[in-house]
């Protein structure tokens, strides 16, 4: 095998590890609220939205030490370790209790610090400037086809349920914590890139300075990707590009855990309300997976760089915040067990409901694959530090939405998405007219 075709071999193992994990883990979020509010009359007391909140901001926190983590355990193994956790946390709803629901929590927003940090390296290290773009889009696509086969069976197995029981919700989790232990250990089949070292010197090396010697050397790659961190954190394209981050972060929220909790809510819909939930995250994943596989295919083949694509993303996000506005009830995502019965400017309709689904995937695949693919163009010899900051960001705000998704009406979180997703279009712009400079100065523009 070629070297160019084993990091494409590398990029689509990661992508497909990906896609069984977050098949579990993002459909576990997509229903969490909902079933949480069918367990809420038992000894269960949680909510969803808080458990998310604790997720992000411990994801957030840590990853302010996963670049560490990584360079002293390797992408590889660091990635199956966090898989590790992500399945625990899927299996305490197979028979939930308050204080594990909160912990694995805890838990979980390490391990996704670790796992996604890793991912950035891993996905930088099997890429060159050539083929960022075509792998991030790949890699995109991939990952949110989970949001297709994980959705597709709530859809068929809730069709007419306006109660969630035990058992329906046993057979659920069981099935999610198993495929995501099957992604787990497909990041096995990885292949390690050829060392750069000489035949030898590596061993020789050990021989002379012994195990103590390569012990202190990983400590110092670690406590070097630390100062790194720190470092870029405050250059001016990590700050520009923390505007549009935070505003993925926000939109993520939205998307992955209140709209669909916003469709099981409205009576309206009738007995199809819980099996909506599924349908909408399938079509959020179609979005995303037609998004992230055209973005990845015409990167290299576009002469406009990145910015038509992020420039589409908002239009798309915003024709779908209009549409909610007017189709949803306000006070849908805070909605008691029994569901409201409120309209907003028109009778909820179904049809725009699922539309709207297909519209917020589409508009973060725009975001998300630019994101990607810039991060790995502008700092290809920092990418752990980079794509760490880039989630130290996006999962704070993340965090944020999940807290006040506990409270706000939903016209108050669509308009707050709408001001930072204005900004974070204008300061990604800046960066990507900077990045273009740069690549001017190398090579053709078109080549990205």
């Amino acid at each position: 095998m070629s070297p160019d075709s084993k990091k494409l071999f590398n990029v689509l193992i990661l992508g497909i590890s990906f896609m069984f994990i977050f098949t579990a883990f993002q459909t576990c979020g997509n229903i969490a609220q909902t079933v949480i509010t069918n367990l809420n009359s038992t000894d269960f007391h949680g909510s969803g939205y808080t458990s998310m909140s604790v997720i992000y901001g411990v994801f957030s926190a840590s990853n302010l030490i996963s670049p560490s983590v990584v360079a002293l355990v390797g992408p590889q193994l660091s990635m199956f370790i966090s898989g590790i956790f992500y399945s625990l946390y899927i299996a305490v709803f197979i028979q939930p209790s308050t204080w594990s629901f909160y912990t694995a929590s805890v838990f979980i927003g390490i391990a996704a610090a670790v796992l996604w940090t890793a991912q950035g390296n891993c996905l930088t290290i099997n890429s060159d400037e050539n083929t960022i773009g075509r792998n991030s889009g790949v890699f995109w696509a991939l990952l949110q086809s989970s949001l297709f086969f994980g959705n597709l069976y709530i859809y068929f197995a809730w069709q007419g349920k306006t109660y969630i029981s035990e058992g329906d919700r046993r057979t659920v989790f069981i099935a999610l914590t198993v495929i995501s232990l099957v992604g787990t250990v497909l990041f096995f089949l990885i292949r390690k890139q050829e060392d750069t070292k000489a035949p030898g010197e590596e061993d020789s090396t050990n021989e002379i300075h012994g195990d103590s010697s390569s012990a202190r050397n990983k400590l110092m790659r670690a406590v070097d990707a630390f100062k790194r961190s720190i470092k870029l954190s405050f250059t001016k394209e990590i700050l520009l590009l923390s505007v549009t981050t935070a505003y993925t972060g926000l939109e993520l929220t939205f998307f992955s855990g209140v709209y669909g909790t916003c469709i099981g809510a409205v009576n309206r819909f009738g007995s199809e309300e819980k099996s909506l939930i599924g349908l909408s995250g399938i079509f959020i994943g179609v979005g995303e997976i037609l998004g992230g596989g055209i973005f990845g295919l015409l990167s290299k083949k576009s002469r406009f760089g990145r910015n038509p694509i992020v420039m589409l993303g908002i239009i798309v996000h915003f024709i779908a915040f209009y549409l909610i506005f007017v189709n949803m009830p306000s006070n849908a995502p805070v909605a008691p067990m029994e569901g409201t019965d409120d309209i907003a400017y028109m009778i909820p309709s179904k049809e725009v409901a699922i539309f709207c689904s297909f519209l917020l995937g589409l508009g973060d695949s725009c975001f998300n694959t630019q994101l990607l693919s810039i991060l790995g163009f502008l700092y290809s010899e920092d990418s752990a530090p980079a794509f760490a900051i880039f989630k130290f960001v996006q999962s704070i705000c993340a965090a944020v939405a999940y807290f006040y998704s506990n409270y706000f009406l939903l016209q108050w979180q669509l308009l707050i998405m709408v001001v930072v997703g204005f900004f974070g279009t204008i300061t990604f712009f800046a960066v990507e007219w900077k990045a273009a400079a740069l690549l001017a100065r190398s090579s053709d523009y078109s080549s990205i």
